[in-house]
């Protein structure tokens, strides 16, 4: 159950990010509410999670995954640019979520 309150504070989270840019500096009411929304809902389900899980992994998974998939946003939603850079510093947040994963069960 942890883990799924994980992935849902992860899901918030983006939701979150993402209406950062959709309030245009707190420019459209909608969005900007739902800013703290979104956070608010992430940071009490993370609050769940961390019951169970080791604070240390939970917050790298939920910032490693949720700035992947922001990064994933941006490119594909928004139309930011891709680079080389930003493909090696995506590949390398995974790899660090991925490290962390294998380090909790190798020890």
């Amino acid at each position: 159950m942890s883990w799924i309150l994980l992935v849902c504070a992860i899901i918030m989270e983006v939701c979150g990010t993402t209406c950062l840019k959709l309030s245009e500096g707190f420019t459209k009411w909608v969005p900007s509410v739902l800013i703290f929304v979104f956070y608010g809902v992430s940071f009490t389900l993370m609050t769940y999670a961390v019951k169970r899980l080791d604070l240390s992994l939970t917050y790298a998974i939920w910032s490693g995954v949720g700035t992947f998939l922001i990064a994933l946003i941006g490119l594909f939603w928004f139309k930011e640019p891709f680079t080389l850079l930003k493909a090696i510093s995506m590949g390398l947040v995974i790899a660090g979520v991925v490290g962390l994963n294998l380090g909790e069960f190798s020890g």
